[in-house]
């Protein structure tokens, strides 16, 4: 008999260590490719559990309502670091757990979403420009975000199913900031969404690349690394930095306020950051490592790509997003309207 309870009880132990050792991610559609989490969960031993959302509202709306659904690492981008860190929703960072931390790139670091990098270190970095497929279009003709509302692209659009997104195209068109909190500049970028929908084929950011390759949209909006791996299959997609602006955007690792797993949420971000494995992570997604040393182990031909890294000069016509605050809440009592054609 008690050779028997010291069986149960060893049992017990066991499954209490193995069910600790996870890590739970929550993080985009196709972000983290399986061939990355096999090689973590065979050096460390540790299982990962992959859960994925659609948009940052995706993501906030979950942790705010369940804040300990028990996810440890998230990956929002930067506005929504921003304000899930001035509401007390992340982890604060120690990066002395962090040795990978050195080979971040400082240009990358320190931004106003999150000074010092207290609560999320970049994973990647790209922006959002305008798609076409040349076999359809002349590229010559598209140069900026305003030619989208031509009426001869009816019903060919395809616009990313991200609220910021959307409204950034309307705002620039108008003259305004990508970050605008003006009552009234958010009615007029509805209004102007609103003239954009006859134009609109669907609304899609968990599959863009997809549609493009398979030519089931021929022009619209797009991310950047999502079109440079999907280049090699359809060789006639052409990414545009839009002459009159564009999204510059960094998503970042982050750890939830309540991650049941801490240290392995540690060991996970500082996995990410050996050079080798961002290397492999960009290769494979097509986006911009925010690694120096990874950088040195790319191809030239991916380093030297546009679409991977734009000139400075491109640059100056890109604009970070930033936390819009209490108008998050007139942004998507628009985004909501516009979707069921209000």
């Amino acid at each position: 008999m008690i050779n028997r309870i010291v069986l149960i009880f060893t049992l017990v132990i066991t499954s209490a260590s193995y069910a600790t050792n996870v890590v739970n991610i929550y993080t985009w559609a196709n972000y983290i490719p399986q061939s990355i989490i096999t090689k973590f969960e065979q050096q460390t031993g540790i299982t990962v559990n992959l859960s994925e959302y659609d948009s940052n509202e995706t993501l906030y709306a979950k942790l705010k309502t369940s804040p300990d659904a028990g996810y440890d690492v998230i990956i929002p981008s930067s506005y929504y670091v921003e304000r899930m860190r001035k509401q007390g929703m992340l982890h604060k960072l120690n990066t002395k757990r962090l040795r990978n931390y050195k080979h971040l790139n400082p240009l990358l670091l320190n931004k106003t979403f999150d000074p010092g990098n207290k609560y999320s270190v970049p994973y990647f970095w790209g922006s959002t420009g305008i798609v076409i497929n040349k076999k359809y279009f002349n590229p010559k003709t598209i140069n900026k975000w305003s030619d989208l509302w031509q009426a001869k692209y009816k019903n060919q659009l395809l616009i990313l199913d991200d609220m910021r997104e959307a409204f950034a195209i309307a705002f620039i068109k108008l003259g305004y900031s990508i970050n605008d909190t003006n009552p009234t500049h958010i009615k007029q970028a509805y209004l102007l969404l609103k003239k954009l929908m006859p134009n609109i084929k669907l609304f899609n950011s968990d599959a863009e690349n997809n549609i493009y390759i398979d030519e089931d949209a021929t022009i619209g909006m797009g991310w950047s690394g999502d079109i440079y791996s999907a280049r090699p299959e359809n060789k006639d997609l052409t990414f545009i930095y839009p002459k009159d602006g564009f999204s510059v955007w960094i998503d970042c690792m982050a750890i939830t306020k309540y991650a049941p797993h801490l240290a392995n949420a540690y060991k996970f971000i500082n996995f990410i950051m050996q050079p080798k494995i961002a290397a492999q992570l960009s290769l494979i997604t097509g986006y911009a490592p925010p690694n120096i040393a990874a950088l040195k182990l790319l191809p030239k031909k991916m380093c030297t790509d546009p679409l991977v890294n734009p000139s400075k000069k491109t640059l100056l016509r890109g604009y970070f997003q930033e936390d819009i605050g209490k108008a998050t809440g007139l942004y998507t009592k628009y985004w909501e309207l516009l979707k069921i054609g209000g």
